[in-house]
């Protein structure tokens, strides 16, 4: 009885595990990693798949994929995915919008929060800021925006001898942290859950920037790849996006 006992509980666990786990690569930008964090061992338990990451800014991952290197997850801005879904290197079947990202301004935790509900009070905060840091225009989308705020609003010479350009991936948060740097600017999903900084509020409407984020699994990607997105994507997944600074992708 004890044998018959041992060979049905090996056959549940067999059952339960897929039939093979899958190593399933991702390339994605900076602003869904905090969320990753807390999703991706979930769905390893649940699927015995494992998840490894590339994480880049998107202009360096767009070099890397033209180059050739390959993953079986992109994630990236839905209109970059969209390109890669009109040239046949993603699976239109395989595709989902994870969330909605504005681009913040941050100071340090006690710091004084400037007025930025307009934008010549943005204009003026950025004016009086002894130093600022974001993203280098052209690297990031939001970087690439700000650069363009900043000629908009007259003040691109100014900045240019104040701004530190880091992304978010390579430090530019951390060093808000410090107090060495007045004034912050990137996706809120990039600060959120950092410590040592505060968020001040939004970029005013009329110069703002919100960026939906979306995976699509690669063509000749495995199954695995999909199922990944379509996990990510799941309803009751959307508390933690929302941690992580991500509004439903509708709005």
């Amino acid at each position: 009885m004890k044998g018959v006992w041992l060979i049905a509980l090996a056959a549940g666990l067999m059952t339960s595990m897929p039939a093979t786990a899958t190593e399933i690569r991702v390339m994605s930008g900076g602003a869904p990693k905090e969320a990753f964090a807390v999703l991706v061992p979930k769905f390893e338990q649940q699927t015995g798949h494992k998840v490894t990451f590339v994480y880049a800014v998107i202009t360096a991952l767009r070099e890397k994929i033209a180059a050739g290197e390959t993953a079986d997850v992109l994630v990236l801005p839905v209109p970059v995915l969209d390109g890669y879904a009109k040239d046949g290197k993603v699976r239109a079947d395989a595709r989902a919008a994870f969330g909605s990202v504005s681009v913040v301004v941050v100071v340090k935790e006690g710091a004084p929060k400037p007025d930025i509900s307009t934008t010549e009070k943005f204009r003026a905060a950025m004016l009086a800021a002894g130093s600022a840091v974001y993203s280098t225009p052209g690297k990031t989308p939001s970087g690439t925006h700000l650069g363009k705020v900043m000629e908009q609003l007259g003040i691109a010479d100014a900045m240019a001898k104040k701004a530190v350009y880091k992304p978010a991936l390579e430090g530019g948060v951390e060093l808000m942290a410090t107090g060495k740097i007045d004034i912050g600017i990137y996706p809120a999903s990039e600060v959120a859950g950092v410590k040592g900084i505060a968020v001040a509020g939004p970029l005013p409407a009329d110069i703002g920037l919100t960026l939906v984020y979306g995976g699509a699994s690669t063509s000749g990607s495995p199954d695995a790849a999909a199922d990944f997105v379509k996990f990510m994507a799941a309803p009751e997944n959307r508390p933690v996006w929302k941690n992580a600074g991500f509004d439903p992708p509708g709005g």
